[in-house]
């Protein structure tokens, strides 16, 4: 029989693939429907692309109405053998819309690409929310509603947590059920979380700052007396907690379902494309977050009021719940779409007969449990299922590869701009517009450019982590330039004595003849540039006695500031609000190599999380990446910040002193930090490139026989396509 040719074009890209599909004899008793050519005396019915037999109604959408394959037009007949036979889908709803209501008008939509746009939306608000708002407004919600920084960590921390407590639970039963109704609810539950986050802000009275214009020169020093009882509004915290725990519940069906959905539903070659443009929208969330919600800070929270302060005055309380409300009403209106979706789409029975199994094969032969049809439909089979994880060594390196890699993007992410405002003696605002100069080509281009070197090169699972260990291996050689670091910009009492001689490690002296009759105060941290170029701690601390305000940056200038010297005229000296500018040569390479750390940091995701869909069988995809999740969370994204901070703290030269308690660090010293910063990166940097090595080294792939349609490829019972001979050759290269 020759090999038809089928050019029916699914998802936007050409399938021509040559199939040789035979018909099997029907035999009586047989439980499933046979197919085969087209109807006729040999008794076979025409093969739709969703495994249904052609009944003569109109298929839900005209996509499906194609056949997978037909004979060529005036082609003889031939006897048919025993080949693959398809098992009926009969009843399976493959329409766009929700219930009954199904137009016409939705099928336009209801293709791989339109699941990818809504997803990529939903990834899009989640990444701008949870890591950009949040990032960006903690300060002012610590300031605005009396929190310390412990509870402000444990509002951060309430995402992971709900992630890891649903992560189990919906990535097994939503991964054997309908994902995109899974993945609308968990939409919704995420738009409420944000809707839940900016209540406090409706049910709390207005915000009253104290104007301090005179606050910081020497002799006005004015200290605001400390509250010894807790603030009620510290009881918000649990409200905000509780928003955060609905972020993390709406997350997880996200970046669990929404992979092997799309994973599903389209080419196997092409889906890390798909997985990396998903991936890529959600890198650019929190660039748009950070963005964004720095513009909404610069607007007074309580909008329509007058106010005599400045965003830069530490009072300043900004808009900062305007994005969580737009944020929120954004997501439950994506949720509707999302929902309408069928739970595959027309066509995509076709990449199932095509697909070709990379499970990772165990010696004792126990990975074709998850072959039978009816196995992770009831929680029975829960504990097999994780067993048959744990058995998979590669699977388990891959988690534990992406744990470290995890745990470096975490603390990356997190003190990042700390770093960059350290080392280049930038205000917290220019480094973070740096930082997201560097994350947002490194980050998205790198996360892109992985899916698509897999696509390009079409490599399998161990040439995948081949591409993860080059990658691990490149950013560890780029991350020895922690080696450099740029010096610190001198501060008197901090770095040097007033008089420029060298002060005691260890030992600070805010306090000199210059400024010891203005009776300074360390509750307010003000730093000030001297024409000296030499820092102050503030105003007061320079001994200066007048403010006024720099006409062409709107910045404030002190004068008669008598700890400072005029370089020409003899006399008290001026400063400006603010740090000293840094002139440190090596910045330029500095960043140039933390853009190739963070480069290829990103550029392993995508082909690490391609490897881990691979190497296990397809029904185990989603509890698989629900499982990984779980270790990257609790290995690494949760400990990953409290490592590098802890790390980081050790460099600290100036803490903030809260009414005798220790408060934040103000100063660090800029050797010491790129030292830990290095330590750190090598450490996790070697880890992650020895489990790579050992995946790549304990991989065994299936027999070269395999088959697409194979036992591991199946999808459902329902739905699947059963292969009873390996005859059929290899329909595409992976």
């Amino acid at each position: 029989m020759a090999m038809p040719q089928n050019s029916t074009r699914e998802n936007g890209f050409c399938f021509t693939q040559t199939l040789d599909f035979s018909c099997p004899s029907p035999r009586p008793g047989e439980a499933g429907r046979t197919f085969g050519a087209a109807s006729g005396s040999d008794g076979c019915s025409t093969p739709l692309s969703n495994g249904l037999a052609s009944s003569g109604t109109a298929s839900p959408s005209d996509s499906c109405a194609e056949p997978l394959c037909s004979s060529a037009p005036g082609e003889e007949e031939t006897p048919l053998e025993e080949g693959i036979k398809y098992v009926s889908a009969e009843g399976e709803e493959l329409a766009c819309g929700w219930g009954g209501f199904t137009p016409g008008c939705l099928q336009l939509c209801n293709t791989s690409k339109g699941v990818l746009f809504f997803l990529c939306v939903a990834s899009f608000l989640q990444g701008m929310t949870v890591n950009g708002f949040i990032n960006t407004v903690i300060t002012s919600i610590e300031r605005r509603f009396d929190l310390r920084s412990y509870q402000s960590g444990l509002i951060a921390s309430s995402y992971d947590i709900a992630a890891c407590v649903c992560l189990t639970f919906v990535s097994y039963f939503g991964g054997n059920g309908h994902k995109p109704r899974w993945l609308g609810w968990g939409v919704l539950v995420m738009g409420l979380g944000s809707l839940l986050f900016a209540l406090p802000h409706f049910t709390t009275g207005q915000y009253e700052a104290r104007s301090a214009a005179e606050v910081g020169v020497c002799g006005g020093n004015q200290s605001l007396p400390c509250s010894q009882a807790a603030s009620s509004l510290s009881s918000y915290r649990f409200v905000f907690m509780l928003g955060q725990f609905l972020h993390g519940m709406g997350a997880t069906p996200l970046y669990t379902l929404g992979v092997t959905y799309l994973d599903e539903n389209v080419k196997t070659n092409y889906s890390p494309v798909y997985i990396a443009v998903f991936y890529t929208a959600a890198i650019l969330g929190p660039a748009a977050g950070y963005l964004v919600g720095g513009m909404f800070l610069n607007i007074y929270t309580e909008i329509g009021r007058e106010i005599d302060i400045a965003p830069e005055n530490t009072l300043w309380v900004g808009a900062w719940w305007i994005g969580f409300l737009g944020a929120g009403a954004a997501s439950l209106l994506i949720s509707i779409p999302i929902l309408g979706y069928p739970q595959r789409l027309p066509g995509s029975q076709r990449y199932i007969v095509m697909r070709v199994s990379e499970a990772h094969q165990l010696k004792d032969g126990s990975h074709k449990k998850a072959s039978d049809p009816d196995f992770g439909k009831t929680v029975k089979d829960l504990p097999r299922s994780v067993l048959l994880l744990l058995k998979n060594s590669t699977f388990i390196f891959l988690c534990l590869a992406g744990a470290t890699e995890a745990t470096l993007i975490a603390g990356m992410s997190t003190f990042g701009p700390k770093f960059l405002e350290s080392q280049f003696s930038l205000s917290a605002s220019e480094a973070a517009t740096f930082f997201g100069y560097l994350v947002v080509p490194a980050g998205g281009g790198g996360t892109f450019l992985g899916g698509f070197l897999v696509n390009k090169f079409k490599l399998r699972c161990s040439g995948i982590i081949k591409l993860c260990l080059f990658c691990t291996v490149s950013s560890l050689l780029a991350i020895l330039i922690f080696f450099i670091h740029c010096p610190n910009m001198p501060m008197a009492g901090v770095t040097q004595m007033y008089n420029g001689s060298a002060l005691p490690a260890g030992h600070l002296n805010l306090t000199a003849a210059c400024n010891a009759h203005c009776g300074c105060l360390q509750d307010t941290y003000s730093p000030v540039c001297g024409t000296d170029d030499i820092m102050y701690y503030s105003p007061c601390h320079a001994g200066c006695r007048k403010v006024s305000e720099n006409l062409r940056n709107g910045k404030k200038v002190y004068h008669e500031c008598s700890c400072v010297d005029k370089t020409l005229l003899p006399g008290p000296g001026d400063a400006e609000a603010g740090k000293c500018t840094s002139s440190c040569a090596k910045r330029p390479l500095l960043l140039c190599f933390m853009f190739v750390v963070i480069l290829f940091t990103f550029l392993s995701s995508i082909p690490a999380l391609t490897a881990t869909l691979r190497c296990v069988s397809d029904r185990q995809r989603s509890f698989a990446l629900g499982i990984q999740w779980i270790v990257v969370r609790t290995l690494g994204g949760i400990p990953g910040p409290i490592a590098f901070g802890s790390m980081i703290d050790k460099s600290c030269l100036l803490w903030q002193d809260q009414c005798g308690e220790q408060g934040s660090c103000y100063v660090y010293q800029n050797s010491a930090m790129s030292r830990y910063t290095l330590v750190a990166g090598l450490v996790y940097k070697v880890l992650g490139t020895t489990f790579f090595i050992v995946a790549c080294l304990l991989y065994k792939p299936p027999p070269a026989e395999s088959a697409p349609g194979s036992s591991d490829a199946s999808d459902s019972g329902n739905s699947g396509l059963q292969q009873h001979k390996p005859s059929v050759p290899a329909a595409e290269d992976m």
